[in-house]
């Protein structure tokens, strides 16, 4: 998957983990990017390595969700590091 395709991916599942866990991040929407586009690189990452969401230069639904559940942990880990 390209550059372009992980920060679409980061944003789309950075804008999902906000929706599922909201709440009053400084940052706004280029921190929601950026804490999603690292969740869909680690999330992405570490499902291909356990054979969830299919080879890491595809887009699926199951790259999605992980990539969605990775930017969920790093949002969680931001929120605890920065209180």
């Amino acid at each position: 998957m390209g550059i372009l395709s992980w920060i679409v991916l980061g944003l789309l599942a950075g804008i999902i983990a906000k929706w599922i866990m909201p709440g009053r991040d400084g940052g706004g929407f280029i921190l929601t990017t950026i804490l999603g586009i690292i969740g869909a690189i680690v999330g992405g990452w570490l499902g291909a390595m356990a054979g969830i969401g299919g080879p890491v230069g595809s887009f699926s639904l199951g790259g999605l969700v992980t990539a969605v559940i990775g930017a969920l942990v790093i949002l969680a880990v931001f929120r605890a590091v920065s209180k």
